[in-house]
Formats: structure tokens, sequence, C-alpha cells
């Protein structure tokens, strides 16, 4: 009898070891189960009974205790797996809110695209429709000849109306670089608009233009010429001195407001005297020589009323070579001058002798 109670009481004991090392509410049973098996070993009856009640109450903590340990465990674990889930939605929604937030970029950038073409294309549209009213045709530049001539992509050569800068090509004045280089930089492989006056083309065939950088609104605007027209940038640059030349007069004024504004300033050519470097409207005025008719004869057999004879109509005047013309003509003379001829025009620029 007694080697089945030590059999038991060390079973008890290894069992209270087991579950005790799962919880602290264990640990607790097996401590009342150990102390009610001190009091079993006694003698006393009243001892004994009362062990094994100690006994019974720390049997039933470690089992409990050992029941409320795989509980807690799975409430961990429950919660990690939750806490984990919950991390992932976030995740997810995270993910979902910037792929929206993506998607709504792209859209609203290809709305944005849109709506640019197809307000560049009014706005292209609108341009021509205006270029068009004001007779403005739209060209392409290849190449610049010098300051005031360029070739178009279809192979016209065009002569800017109204302006005249320093030669840079046959010969070489003052300035003349720095206008065709300025020319160069403005214009070369630019989209330009060109305006006709009243002539197509000058002598050599190139067609004598306005150019325009952008379309203007008013093309008889003085501030929109000031901005946009080229003919009027070279002149108040002073890269060009304004030449009039009839019947293409329509800016020939402003262009002479213009000229007087850069000499007062000593701008581009103008810093290399007041008549600049080359010829223009601002030069001193040369006097053409004419030959005149006899003068007024009086006939005293009539009642004395004297009677004036026209001058004589202008004659040609002829020079052997331009030594001689520009010790009367400093100059140089325009091809309208009665002293013009072609053999000293070598450059065939409508003027000869020029310095």
């Amino acid at each position: 009898m007694k080697e089945s109670r030590r059999n038991l009481a060390a079973i008890a004991i290894i069992f209270t070891l087991l579950m005790a090392m799962i919880t602290p509410l264990a640990w607790v049973g097996l401590l009342i189960v150990v102390f009610g098996l001190y009091h079993t070993s006694q003698k006393r009856k009243v001892k004994r009974a009362y062990a094994g009640w100690m006994i019974t109450v720390g049997i039933l903590g470690i089992v409990l205790g050992g029941c409320a340990a795989p509980t807690k465990e799975v409430e961990k674990e429950t919660t990690a797996q939750a806490d984990k889930e919950a991390d992932q939605q976030a995740k997810a929604d995270e993910e979902k809110k910037a792929a929206e937030e993506k998607k709504a970029k792209e859209e609203e950038k290809k709305l944005a695209e849109e709506k640019a073409k197809v307000e560049k294309a009014e706005a292209e549209k609108a341009q021509q429709e205006l270029a068009e009213s004001f007779g403005l045709e739209e060209v392409l530049v290849s190449r610049v000849i010098d300051g005031d001539t360029v070739e178009l992509k279809d192979g016209r050569k065009v002569r800017f109306i109204g302006v005249n800068t320093p030669e840079s090509t046959t010969r070489t004045e003052e300035y003349g670089k720095e206008a065709s280089n300025y020319t160069t930089e403005k214009l070369e492989g630019k989209t330009v608009w060109l305006q006709k006056d009243v002539s197509d083309t000058d002598r050599y065939n190139r067609y004598l233009r306005l150019i325009w950088l952008e379309v203007p609104k008013d093309v008889m605007n003085e501030e929109e010429i000031r901005t946009k027209m080229f003919n009027a940038d070279l002149v108040l640059n002073g890269y060009a001195e304004p030449s009039t030349y009839n019947p293409d007069v329509m800016y020939s004024e402003y262009f002479m407001k213009f000229a007087r504004e850069a000499r007062e300033k000593g701008t581009g050519l103008w810093a290399y005297g007041e008549n600049g470097t080359t010829k223009g409207d601002l030069d001193p005025k040369e006097e053409k020589k004419a030959s005149t008719a006899s003068t007024t004869s009086k006939s005293s057999n009539e009642s004395g009323t004297a009677s004036e004879e026209p001058a004589a109509a202008t004659q040609q005047e002829f020079y052997q070579n331009c030594t001689e013309l520009t010790k009367v003509y400093p100059h140089g003379v325009a091809s309208d001058h009665p002293a013009y001829a072609k053999k000293h025009d070598r450059d065939k620029d409508g003027w000869a002798c020029e310095r």
C-alpha cells in the first residue's frame, strides 16, 4: 500500500513539474501538492485528511494553469495574426491609394496635354487667319547673305524694304560684319512672316519685303512695329540706316524716327559719326547738277513785259571713273541720279561709287 502511494506521489510530482513549467498558476498548484504530500507523510489522521484536500486543490490548480497556457498562446497567436493582417491591409490600402493617385495624376496630365494641344491648334489657326488678313506670308529663312538680305528655304532671295545695313560681302563697311552676324542670329533657321509694300522685286530679282518676327495684331501700330518687325529692329539697334525708295514708303516715317533715336544715343553704326557708316535717308542731301536753258530775255521792241524761259530737262552727267565722280559727289550717287552709270556700280546694288 505504501509502495502504491509512493508511486502515485512520484507520478503526481512529475506531472505537476511538467505542468508547472507552463504557467505560474501551475507552479502555485505544484507547491500546494508538495505541501499536501508532506502532510500525507505525517502519522496523524487529521493532517492526512487535510493533506488530501491540499493535494486535490494543487492538482486542480496545475490542471487549470495548464489549460490556461494554451489559451493565452492561442490569444497571443490570434493577436499577432490580427496585427499582421491589419498591417497587410494597411499596406494594401496605401498601395491602392498610391495607384489611384498615380492614375489620377496621369489622367490629369493627359487632359492637360490634350487641352494644351487644342489651345495650340486654335492659336495657330487664329494666327494664320490674322496673317492672311494682313497678306503676310509665312516662310523659313535658310541662310543670311548679309545684314539686309536673306535666302529662303524655297531658294528665293529677300531684300529688306526701307533699310540699308553696312556692306559685308563684296566690300566691307564699318559695322557690316556686326549687322550680318545680328541678322544671322535673329533669322537663320527661323520662321518669319513677309509683308509686301508695293514693289514685288528689285532689278536683281530679289523680293522686296518687310520681315515680321511675330504676327502683329495691327501692322500700323508703332509698338508692334518696334517689337515685332525686324526691319525696325535693325534701325532701332543701330545695325541699319533708313533707306527709302519709292513707291515702298509705308513705314518710312517710322524708320526715320527710329533712326534719329538711335543716332541720338550713338547706337551701333551711329557711334562712328552723325552720318553712320553707310548710305541712308539721314545723310546730307547732295545737290544735283543740271544744265539750264538760257536766262530771261527781254525784247526792247515789245511792251516791256519780261518772259522767262523754263529750265531745260535734267541731262545725263558723265564721269570717267569714280575718282572724278566722288570729287563732285563724295558719297556716290543712286541709280536715279543723272551721274549714275552701271560701270561705276561694281556691286550692282543701285548705288555708284559709294564709300
